[in-house]
């Protein structure tokens, strides 16, 4: 889970990168639309700072976000409308008490669920917060024959006066992925400051995913290419 800085430098990155949140939506977007024409509601789990929630409103209507890290939604709720509800919540247990027309868990975010199980306790959650008819979209972390071990990336930016340089190495561990990342953050008032973090991802097969989908009692589908590369699993409530 991000905590205080490592949100602050996650808003930083993508946002000083131009991560495209807006042609990513209009993307998930168009494959619920594809599946419900009349979608008009969604819930985005894991929505982190919120990035893909404003693109939401304008191309399906009403929407709400649910995240783990309260200060992820801290900068969620300065970004936002103040009437945009947000709510702290796990997606494995989470409840909000209705449903919606369709839910999305967007950047991979499924992966950090920490077992088959888990996956599956996940899938339930998004089912039962969708109308029957309502679509879910999960966008997967990497399948274990798409996934490149041993991967090196990094770059740099600039954000509000600060120099931000991320490095990371990602290797594969068993039936997961293990990403060392270390930032450095320069800046005039304090200095260079020092900030590591470990993400560990599932390497789910498509199989698993397709039979969590199913076992939750929604119809799945296989989208691949679009938005990262790594495709979207497109459910609809049965």
């Amino acid at each position: 889970m991000y905590g205080g800085e490592s949100a602050k430098i996650y808003y930083a990155q993508h946002t000083a990168r131009g991560k495209d949140y807006r042609a990513e939506a209009e993307a998930v977007a168009e494959q619920i639309r594809l599946r419900l024409p009349g979608a008009s509601s969604v819930l985005d789990v894991a929505c982190g700072t919120g990035g893909h929630l404003g693109p939401f409103t304008e191309l399906i209507g009403y929407a709400e976000g649910v995240d783990l890290s309260e200060p992820m939604l801290e900068i969620a709720r300065r970004e936002l409308p103040a009437e945009l509800p947000l709510h702290v919540g796990d997606m494995r247990d989470f409840d909000l008490g209705r449903t919606f027309d369709s839910l999305t868990c967007l950047f991979a975010s499924i992966g950090y669920v920490g077992s088959v199980d888990e996956l599956r306790a996940s899938l339930v959650r998004f089912a039962r917060h969708v109308r029957p008819g309502g679509v879910v979209v999960v966008e997967p972390w990497w399948f274990p024959d798409t996934f490149v071990d041993r991967w090196v990336s990094g770059d740099i930016v600039r954000w509000e006066g600060d120099t931000i340089s991320r490095m990371s190495h990602t290797v594969r561990e068993g039936d997961t992925s293990r990403m060392e990342v270390h930032y450095l953050r320069a800046s005039p008032d304090t200095g260079v400051q020092h900030l590591t973090e470990v993400h560990r991802a599932m390497l789910f097969t498509r199989e698993q995913y397709e039979t969590a989908f199913s076992l939750a009692g929604l119809r799945p589908e296989y989208v691949p290419g679009i938005l990262s590369g790594r495709g979207l699993f497109v459910g609809v409530r049965t």
